[in-house]
């Protein structure tokens, strides 16, 4: 049977609005921003069994739960990523649906979150961990071609053997051959414009960072790492019993609430589950 025009112009028509999403999608590609983004990516959430480690008791608490935020750093002259979740994109089953790993549940892929605002993994200059724990470090491979700006007592602890039970080396294996930069300042900045600062804070785990960020317009921020994981615990003052060295987290974190009383920046505890789902996720930005 011959299609008559009009059909075969239907058809056309419809095979273009069918495929043009997809090309869309294909298309898509980040712009280098003009001054400095931070888009934060919802990369699941922790169900603490147990929060006596952290000297809290349920009923001081909110809510037991943390969240685990991934966060893209889109400046002028590059990209860093921090931290990248407790699940690794790999543990993701084809058809969708949430993946776990340990007592972390994730719903969405970091790549596909990375995807929808134009960027891959070969975009990104620069990846960065707080420190070396699973639950920060889960998809280490995916940025095993990116710059690994690390401290060496992080570095060290995470290709030690036997392993430490607090972090998955499978999840970052592939780093062990990156290009990498051994940071040794206390403060180290990334981009030389003192707009995004990697400042230690060593206790949590042997050289546990926090990472300062001057936003034009959000103001300065510090994201936490795990400097605290509940708010309450920065208020009643907790420290947790199974930190790398108690002492130094106390100084850390004195050193941390003088830079924000001085800078005037605002922190964001990384964990603190009611606070993380306030903020807005990509695609939004703050700048």
């Amino acid at each position: 049977m011959k299609m008559t025009k009009y059909k075969l112009v239907r058809t056309m028509l419809l095979a273009i609005l069918v495929c043009a999403p997809f090309a869309m999608a294909q298309q898509r590609q980040a712009q280098v921003p003009k001054s400095l983004r931070l888009y934060v990516f919802d990369c699941g959430s922790l169900n603490i069994p147990d929060t006596s480690p952290y000297q809290l008791k349920k009923e001081e608490l909110a809510t037991t739960y943390m969240s685990v935020a991934c966060f893209l750093v889109a400046h002028p002259k590059g990209t860093l990523v921090w931290d990248v979740g407790a699940v690794p994109d790999s543990a993701f089953k084809p058809g969708g649906g949430p993946a776990t790993l340990r007592y972390a549940t994730s719903a969405k892929p970091l790549t596909a979150q990375l995807a929808e605002i134009g960027y891959a993994p070969a975009d990104i200059t620069y990846l960065a961990f707080s420190h070396f724990h699973w639950d920060h470090v889960g998809n280490g491979n995916v940025f095993a071609k990116s710059t690994w700006l690390v401290r060496k007592a992080e570095r060290d602890m995470m290709f030690a053997e036997p392993p430490s039970p607090r972090t998955e080396p499978a999840n970052y294996s592939a780093l062990r051959t990156s290009k990498t930069t051994i940071i040794t300042a206390a403060d180290f900045d990334v981009f030389g414009d003192g707009t995004v600062v990697m400042k230690s804070a060593p206790g949590h785990s042997p050289d546990h960072q926090v990472l300062f960020l001057k936003l034009a317009k959000t103001g300065p921020v510090v994201l936490s790492g795990d400097l605290y994981h509940y708010p309450e615990e920065r208020k009643l003052k907790k420290i947790p019993t199974t930190e790398f060295n108690a002492e130094q987290t106390v100084a850390s974190r004195a050193a941390v609430e003088a830079f924000l009383k001085k800078t005037g920046a605002q922190l964001w505890i990384q964990h603190d589950f009611t606070a993380n789902a306030k903020l807005k996720k990509a695609p939004l930005y703050y700048d």
